[in-house]
Parts: C-alpha cells; structure tokens; sequence
C-alpha cells in the first residue's frame, strides 16, 4: 500500500476481500488512514485501486489497533510532505516490536510518545 501511494497512477491490488476479517476491516482501514493522507482508494469487490503518485500529505492518523496498518501508515509517512501522527503506533508489537527501532537505524526520524 505504502509503495502503491508513490507509483503514478492506478496500482490495482486483487484480493481486497480477504482483509476485511482482520484485527480490523483492513480494505476499509486503509482506504480511512490513505485518504487522510491525500491518497485515494476505491473498492470494486475483491478489488483494490490505489490512486497514486499525488503525494503523500502530512495527517493524523489511527492504527485501529491493527500491526499491518500501523507500519503501512509508519512507511508511507517515510516521504509524506509533513509529519504523519499515527495514534495507537505502538500495535506493532504484535509482530514486529523493532519495526521503529530498525527504520531509525535506517536513519529516519521517529518520536514515540507513551500515554
């Protein structure tokens, strides 16, 4: 998803059914948070488009409690115009607790804040 934002034009992604029995409605998630970001997804059944290449926009966005979108959203924010404030970051921990350990060794700027 994070790379399909950046690709010119419509990346289709086949499937999309498959995710909507996850931590959450991933296909419904990632159309939410993307299009905080300034990208647009549509949904055609078990089809996916992503409308990209427009340009990742600063937001705040939420997780919804689910891995995947967290580093989906961590990802994308990597080129975004402005910072992106994912709430509820921390869900990562489900499959890959260093996920923001490794993308600071890598050498980006990443500020977790604990409430």
């Amino acid at each position: 998803m994070a790379l399909a934002a950046y690709c010119e034009g419509v990346t289709t992604i086949r499937g999309a059914l498959r995710l909507t029995h996850k931590e959450s409605n991933r296909a419904l998630t990632l159309q939410d948070v993307f299009g905080k970001m300034g990208i647009s997804i549509t949904l055609e059944g078990d089809i996916m488009k992503v409308h990209g290449g427009t340009g990742v926009k600063g937001a705040h966005v939420h997780s919804h409690h689910d891995h995947r979108i967290a580093m989906a959203a961590a990802v994308a924010a990597l080129r975004a115009d402005g910072p992106i404030t994912i709430d509820d970051a921390e869900a990562i921990d489900k499959s890959y607790p260093e996920f923001y350990v490794d993308l600071r060794r890598l050498g980006t700027e990443v500020a977790l804040r604990k409430f």
